[in-house]
């Protein structure tokens, strides 16, 4: 698995997800439910992954996904430091 830091640098941005969902037992109540992981916009194949599971394996009918992402590391924001002094 690769590590935080080597996804980012590979494209991927940190994502949060709002899935709105009914109780099985109560289907006309909504449940929230946060997920938040590093994927890769505009496709999201990590969240697309977990709602197919989500689908097959969850009681509780999805309602809604909102999706929010943020690129932590940008072309403007990386540089490398190969040498730094410290006094």
């Amino acid at each position: 698995m690769a590590t935080a830091l080597e996804r980012q640098l590979a494209g991927y941005s940190l994502t949060t997800a709002e899935i709105l969902y009914r109780l099985p037992d109560h289907p006309a109540i909504l449940q929230s439910y946060i997920w938040q992981e590093y994927d890769c916009a505009p496709e999201f194949p990590v969240l697309e992954t977990f709602l197919d599971f989500w689908k097959r394996e969850i009681d509780g009918k999805l309602h809604s996904v909102v999706v929010c992402y943020q690129q932590l590391i940008s072309a403007g924001t990386w540089r490398l430091v190969t040498h730094q002094h410290v006094h």
